[in-house]
C-alpha cells in the first residue's frame, strides 16, 4: 500500500486547545475535525509519519534523531494552560536514518540532530492527528535557503517512504501573513488559494507551477517569507505525477485556507 502525502494548515499556536477569543469561538472547528479524522481517511495505518514543518530551517536538510523528542512552546501570548500540553508519541531515529540516506543519495547535504524538540508545527497538529500519540514521528528541517526547487527535489528523493509504512506531512498554512489576516485580504486570499488549487492539479505542470510560485497573484502577501509553503513543496515532491486534490478548505480569521493532499483520488 502507497499512502498519500499531505500538507496541512497547523493553525494558530495552540489555537485547538484553547477558548479562542481572537474571533468567533468556532473559528479553528472545522481545521480540528479535518486534522482529527485524518489517520481514519487512509485506506491504511501508518507505521510512522514524517513531519516537515515551517518552523524548523537549518542550513542543510536535518532529521531529527531523538527518541523522545521534547515540545517546544515556539509560541507567545497564549493562555498559561497551552505551555502544559503533551504529546508523548515516541521518536524514530530508523526513520530518520532512513531519510538521511534517501536524500544523501539524492545528492544533498544533510545532517541530524538528537536534541531538536517539536515544534507547534509538529506537536500541535498531531495531538488531533493521532491523540493516542501511538504512531513514530520524525521530523525534517526545511533548508534554509528556501529554494523551493530543492524542497521539491528533496520531497522526490523521499518518495519510496510512501511504501514503506510512512506517511508525510508539510505542516505549515496556505496563507501566512501576520499582518494579513483581516477582511482587507479576504478576496485576495481566495484568488491565491484558486491559484494554487490549479497548480496542484496539473500533475505535469505542478513541480514548474509550484518553483515559480512567487509569480501566483498574491504570492507574496500570502507569504511575505516562504516558510510556511515550502512544506507543501516537499509533500508535492513525493508524489510526482499523481493526483492531487484540495481535501479542506475554510475561511479563518478572514482569509482562505486549505489543505493538500497528494496521491490519492477522492
Amino acid at each position: 500500500m502507497t499512502l498519500p502525502t499531505v500538507f496541512l494548515p497547523h493553525g494558530a499556536g495552540p489555537c485547538f486547545f484553547m477558548e479562542w477569543t481572537r474571533g468567533p469561538a468556532d473559528t479553528w472547528d472545522r481545521t480540528a475535525s479535518y486534522l482529527r479524522g485524518l489517520v481514519d481517511s487512509l485506506a491504511e495505518r501508518p507505521a510512522a509519519i514524517l513531519v516537515i514543518s515551517g518552523h524548523w530551517e537549518a542550513p542543510a536538510f536535518t532529521v531529527g534523531t531523538g527518541q523522545w523528542p521534547q515540545l517546544d512552546f515556539d509560541y507567545f501570548g497564549f493562555p498559561e494552560h497551552t505551555y502544559r500540553l503533551a504529546f508523548d508519541a515516541p521518536g524514530s531515529p530508523g526513520l530518520a536514518r532512513r531519510v538521511r540516506e534517501l536524500l544523501d543519495g539524492a545528492g544533498f547535504a544533510t545532517a541530524e540532530d538528537a536534541q531538536h524538540g517539536w515544534d507547534h508545527g509538529v506537536f500541535v497538529p498531531l495531538k488531533l492527528i493521532t491523540p493516542d500519540a501511538d504512531i513514530p514521528v520524525a521530523q525534517l528541517s526545511l533548508r534554509g535557503d528556501l529554494d523551493p526547487g530543492a524542497h521539491l527535489a528533496a520531497g522526490r528523493a523521499l518518495r519510496p517512504l510512501r511504501d514503506e509504512g510512512v506517511l508525510i506531512i508539510g505542516s505549515g498554512m496556505s496563507w501566512h501573513n501576520m499582518r494579513g489576516f483581516s477582511p482587507a485580504f479576504t478576496q485576495r486570499s481566495a484568488v491565491f488559494d484558486r491559484w494554487l488549487e490549479s497548480a496542484i492539479a496539473d500533475p505535469v505542470g505542478r513541480d514548474a507551477a509550484l518553483a515559480g510560485w512567487e509569480h501566483a497573484p498574491h504570492a507574496r502577501e500570502a507569504h511575505p517569507r516562504e516558510e510556511h509553503l515550502l512544506p507543501l513543496m516537499v509533500a508535492a515532491g513525493a508524489a510526482p505525477g499523481e493526483p492531487a486534490v484540495v481535501a479542506f478548505r475554510d475561511t479563518v480569521m478572514d482569509v482562505v485556507v486549505s489543505a493538500v493532499e497528494f496521491g490519492r483520488d477522492h
